[in-house]
């Protein structure tokens, strides 16, 4: 057996053994996966749990929806606004375990109400390497990341998902909206729904990987290669997504030369490195 084939034959022995499951769902790339192994396994032992906030695109939900619809997956929606939790808008460091810490909270609820002992999250190999507060959240919490603890990265994650047939093989990652905002720069509802509208323009003008940073009144545009490709090529379109960035609200729009990664706003972070 490859090394691959025996993480992932590890992983369902690990989730057998589990028995009954709530997963943290996103309809993103790694939880996509994780819940439909465990559904795979576990049949109706397993539900999903997915976050509405304004951080969270409306897009997003509508597929995770979908997507447990499909496969008869049970599914709850729990109301989390961050910009309720105290100190979330402000932006500081640990914004991220603010957030998680909160949505957790709620999730455990639901678990203990249908008396489900596991909650489990898709982070992911690669997580280790990035300023990442919400794992603390998780550690606190309890909450199991099957997909770290057997050494799954992204890449391995869309190969798999790929054999079992799932449409986010080759989704775009994704991360809250939240997480376009350098540490310190407020968030709003207003400023998260500028982003929201922001990437939703370049997805329609047929780019796929993106994020959209927010500096102001300046917006930095990143993404893939074929995006890059793209965005450097087609002036027409440039004018057309500068047009309707400025109806937005934002004044400037640039496009970062290094392209699409994630975690970009950590590397004006001591700790991180690029």
């Amino acid at each position: 057996m490859t090394d691959l084939e025996l993480k992932y034959s590890a992983l369902q022995d690990y989730i057998r053994g589990l028995g009954q499951l709530v997963v943290a769902f996103s309809g993103g790339v790694d939880s996509t996966f994780l819940l439909r192994l465990s559904f795979d396994i576990l049949k109706s032992n397993t539900l999903a749990v997915t976050a509405r906030s304004c951080s969270f695109p409306q897009r997003e939900l509508n597929t995770a929806q979908e997507f447990t619809r499909q496969y008869g997956i049970e599914h709850i929606i729990v109301e989390s606004e961050e910009l309720d939790i105290d100190g979330f808008s402000n932006n500081p460091l640990n914004r991220c375990y603010l957030c998680k810490s909160g949505l957790f909270t709620k999730i455990r609820q639901i678990a203990n109400l249908r008396e489900i002992k596991h909650i489990a999250e898709g982070s992911n190999a690669d997580d280790e390497g990035d300023y990442r507060p919400g794992l603390q959240a998780v550690a606190e919490f309890g909450i199991l990341s099957p997909l770290r603890k057997f050494k799954l990265t992204k890449k391995e994650i869309r190969q798999l998902s790929n054999e079992l047939g799932l449409p986010t093989w080759d989704k775009q990652s994704f991360a809250c909206l939240a997480s376009r905002f350098q540490y310190g720069e407020e968030i709003s509802r207003e400023r998260l729904n500028m982003i929201d509208k922001a990437e939703q323009i370049l997805l329609d003008a047929g780019l796929k990987q993106v994020r959209v940073r927010f500096h102001g009144n300046l917006a930095r545009i990143e993404t893939d290669d074929a995006g890059m490709n793209l965005l450097l090529t087609e002036k027409i379109l440039c004018k057309d997504i500068y047009k309707k960035f400025k109806e937005i609200g934002f004044t400037y729009v640039s496009i970062d030369i290094i392209g699409y990664r994630t975690g970009s706003m950590n590397e004006s972070l001591p700790i991180v490195t690029i």
